[in-house]
């Protein structure tokens, strides 16, 4: 069982203080000094950069922007960028912190570290984008680099925008550097497999747990909930492993079929629709409600704080896979512990995104690309050996699974810091 959150219902959705509730029951399990804890729990860096830019229209605008690096303990910081009008310093320091743990559950050579802008991408051209990437890339360019800090993209970021960021970073330095970021296009080194990465990786930790379940996948009933490149890839891919995909939830709707979606001809739908709502052979049903359609797997995997004391109660899964960052609150991990619903939590459920991003780095640094087989090959070691690890420790020391998940990530970093020594 978690420990009692003592968070108030005030403050349950605030992600900096769910990560803390979580680092503090796992760190007291483990027995850690308080010198230790605070220097675990403390960003090792932030910046706030503001960034002027040029609008289309001939205004300046100014915007702010983000960049957290929470460890660098186990090697250079990782995590994403997002682009969004709700993005704040309490989230980058939460996401921060869980790529930190994040990487040490997968046992990669990465530290935690996270990055976001305020603005809203979707009333912004082409050039707007360009230009805010490219000032805000020289405004944190001093603490991100191959061995320093490596972003990646995140929400309402992607491809395009690592490429500029590669490329006002090499205009800085004066060379082509392709290792200072992950997710970048093919053609100036991504990986093979990189896309499919994260939703790949919500499959395979779902077909371990249901081995322990005695269950197929042929059998399994799937909700899912976001459609976009996590939730749309695991639907993909997991209804071509068999596994019958029942409902998919959006921004904009929800639908429903007992029987099973057709998940190809969903993708097409929506491509030709803008939505996924009104897909023939489904019927369309309420976006609130249809995180609670009895199901045998729920893959919350669109945003924060969707599963939170008000709806766990309500939930209607026997596994929940977390392939969002931070969709569960502290105090409804309480509620789904009761339930006795098996969790596989954000920091192990999702880090397939970052383990091919690994990948990419080593392949842009050796400069010998892989092919797909590998990647995905590889990616299955990873997510399985973590899989297996993270459920025999909580197995061993009668933990749930997010505990068990952040002690072993919170061993893991105190364990090189020990190593390390403290440089006074």
């Amino acid at each position: 069982m978690p420990v009692k959150s003592s968070l108030s219902l005030e403050q349950e959705k605030n992600p900096w203080l769910a990560a803390e509730v979580r680092f503090d029951n796992a760190a007291a399990k483990l027995g850690l000094d308080d010198g230790m804890c605070k220097v675990l729990k403390a960003p090792a860096r932030e910046i706030t950069v503001n960034i002027p830019v040029q609008m289309d229209d001939g205004r300046l605008e100014l915007f702010t922007g983000y960049r957290v690096q929470h460890s660098i303990a186990r090697g250079p910081g990782k995590g994403g960028i997002r682009y969004a009008p709700d993005v704040n310093l309490d989230e980058v320091r939460a996401l921060a912190s869980w790529m930190t743990w994040k990487c040490a559950v997968v046992n990669i050579p990465f530290g935690g570290a996270k990055g976001g802008v305020i603005c809203n991408p979707s009333l912004m051209s082409d050039g707007e984008l360009e230009r805010l990437t490219r000032r805000y890339t020289a405004g944190i360019i001093e603490m991100i680099g191959p061995e320093r800090d490596v972003p990646a993209p995140d929400v309402n970021t992607n491809a395009r925008i690592m490429a500029w960021i590669m490329d006002t970073y090499a205009m800085h330095m004066g060379h082509a550097t392709t290792a200072v970021v992950t997710g970048k296009p093919m053609e100036l080194g991504g990986s093979r497999g990189r896309n499919e990465a994260t939703g790949r990786g919500c499959m395979m930790v779902t077909l371990e747990a249901l081995k322990r379940m005695n269950l197929r996948p042929e059998e399994t009933r799937v909700v899912i909930q976001g459609f976009g490149n996590v939730g749309g890839m695991a639907a993909k891919l997991m209804a071509k492993r068999g596994f019958k995909i029942i409902a998919i939830i959006e921004y904009d709707g929800a639908i429903h079929n007992r029987h099973g979606l057709d998940i190809e001809a969903l993708i097409h739908h929506r491509a030709d629709t803008g939505s996924i709502v009104d897909f023939p052979d489904s019927e369309n049903v309420d976006k609130k409600t249809a995180m609670f359609i009895d199901c045998d797997v729920l893959i919350p995997a669109a945003t924060e704080n969707v599963i939170t004391s008000e709806n766990a109660a309500s939930l209607r899964c026997k596994i929940l896979c977390e392939g969002a960052n931070g969709p569960t609150t502290a105090i409804a991990d309480e509620i789904l512990a009761e339930k006795k619903v098996f969790v596989i939590p954000d920091i192990l459920a999702n880090a397939g995104g970052v383990t091919v991003s690994y990948f990419e780095w080593v392949q842009d640094r050796q400069g010998y690309f892989w092919n797909e087989d590998l990647v995905n090959t590889s990616l299955g070691e990873t997510m399985t050996g973590a899989f297996e690890a993270i459920v025999a420790y909580g197995d061993k020391h009668k933990v749930d699974n997010r505990t068990a998940a952040y002690m072993v990530a919170l061993d893991r970093v105190a364990a090189a810091i020990r190593m390390r020594g403290i440089y006074a």
